[in-house]
């Protein structure tokens, strides 16, 4: 018997781990629920919704090729190895199959639950499923891992140029087994149930995900890199969460956009190669993952940041994530956040330079408050977007370019549909005062909104000079863990 431990890969298309466990024998898949680790990583209640959704649709995918899925209850991962080596034991497991997970819980997890099956003869096999490069395999010529991007994504295209990671044919139906796959659970305790509205901008299911791909992949990939930057248009493939919990694969994002772009990569049709650009991006924060550990520990990729005088400051945080910051483009798109479990990635960036530079409240503030509501929530991709925008990460912005969100919000918004429709309370003003109605002198006029709680121009300097007051930007290759 062939197990096939299930994590963030909930797919039964071009997936490594299960294709292998199929073709080695008859197979059983599981899924460990693990609420106190999800907690602690600070997982969103829709994201976890989320994920179960998806199982459910798994579950009933598998059935049909009577793979029976069965759920386990691990509420710890320090617990999944007695878990694990217990179900093998009642199924008389010969090996179990993982798609690698990157994280330092993750890789500690593993090689526990590795230690465990094997002292009892049970072979265990993982494999590169949710990255199209193993960690370790894209290295500088000094052999270690990049720290810029452009370098990295030079790498990469070159080893595409070689070959290219083609797609896994998905397993057959096998004979019927005779174990009864258990129900998923509707929810977990902990982690209420998101509103309707809210599931129904994410439906469930491969079918869902590819259906988005495709329409992408078809329609708007050619405007992607025009249309991208502007929150109130269609303009991004709104696969994020599918790719987080693996209901897609980034191999099967990349034949798309390939296919799009008649086989190119790094030529062609600008809206395909830039897509292309941010599956590396994705790519890269997960490589850093492995590389600098540190940035799963809640330390700063730059060592010499730490000594940043964050302000603490309670009130200003707390208006910042309730959207009562005063200044449309934040407030709306935190609404967007609230309301939806996403935010356009352009508005990501500007509300977390707002939070690190204008606030100077620490990042770390702002990673867990998206953490506990993203749908799409992602260690390596939310750690290295926050860490960008704090300019205490890899490749980041410098520290003196700090977006100004009134000028931000008149480039990407500029008739302020976005801000109108999350904010509904500025729906009267006319497309100039609505970035900025406190300088249009309209406030007065606006029932419910409110000021804003820092000034701009002051707020900057006070970040320039925190910035500068540090120890010198030293190289970060020295001494990482």
């Amino acid at each position: 018997m062939q197990l096939i431990w299930l994590r963030s890969d909930l797919r039964q298309h071009d997936n490594t781990a299960l294709t292998a466990a199929a073709e080695r024998g008859p197979t059983v898949a599981v899924y460990l629920l693990s609420p106190e680790q999800w907690q602690e990583h600070d997982d969103a209640p829709c994201k976890v919704d989320f994920w179960l959704r998806n199982l459910r649709e798994l579950s009933k995918t598998l059935g049909e090729l009577n793979i029976p899925l069965l759920i386990r209850s691990a509420p710890r991962w320090d617990q999944a190895p007695a878990v694990l080596l217990e179900l093998c034991r009642q199924l008389n497991v010969e090996a179990v199959h993982v798609n690698e997970e990157y994280g330092v819980h993750e890789s500690r997890r593993d090689a526990a639950v590795a230690r465990a099956l094997q002292a009892e003869g049970i072979a265990f096999h993982s494999y590169l499923d949710q990255l199209l490069f193993k960690p370790g395999s894209v290295l500088t010529k000094t052999g270690t891992y990049f720290q810029v991007f452009s370098q990295f994504r030079k790498v990469c295209y070159e080893r595409l140029h070689r070959s290219m990671p083609s797609l896994i044919k998905a397993p057959s139906a096998q004979a019927p087994l005779n174990i009864a796959s258990d129900p998923v659970p509707d929810s977990i305790e902990g982690f209420p149930t998101p509103g309707q509205a809210l599931r129904n901008l994410w439906p469930a299911g491969e079918a869902e995900a590819r259906r988005r791909l495709d329409t992408f992949a078809d329609v708007q990939i050619d405007y992607y890199k025009s249309e991208r930057d502007f929150p109130a248009k269609p303009g991004t493939s709104q696969l994020s969460a599918y790719l987080a919990a693996g209901v897609i694969s980034p191999r099967q994002c990349l034949h798309a956009a390939l296919q799009s772009n008649q086989g190119e990569f790094e030529s062609g049709k600008v809206g395909a190669v830039t897509w292309i650009n941010e599956l590396l991006w994705r790519e890269f924060y997960k490589h850093i993952l492995v590389g600098y550990p540190r940035v799963s520990r809640h330390r700063a990729f730059r060592p010499e940041t730490e000594a940043l005088a964050w302000r603490e400051a309670p009130q200003e945080l707390a208006a910042w994530q309730e959207a009562r910051t005063g200044l449309p483009i934040i407030d709306a798109a935190m609404r967007q956040l609230l309301e939806t479990g996403w935010m356009h990635n352009r508005l990501r960036m500007v509300v977390a330079m707002f939070l690190t530079k204008n606030l100077l409240i620490d990042w770390r503030e702002g990673e867990r408050f998206f953490m506990r509501h993203l749908i799409d929530g992602d260690l390596a991709a939310n750690n290295g977007g926050w860490q960008w925008s704090a300019s205490t990460g890899t490749d980041a912005a410098p520290y003196f370019r700090i977006f100004n969100p009134i000028s931000q919000s008149e480039k990407f918004d500029s008739e302020g549909l976005f801000i109108k429709h999350w904010l509904p309370e500025l729906a009267g003003l006319n497309k100039k005062e609505v970035h900025n109605p406190a300088s249009a002198g309209v406030l007065f006029g606006v029932a419910d909104y409110p000021p804003p709680i820092v000034n701009l121009s002051t707020s900057r300097e006070r970040a320039l000079t925190a910035f500068k007051n540090l120890p010198s930007r030293t190289s970060v290759g020295e001494g990482h863990e």
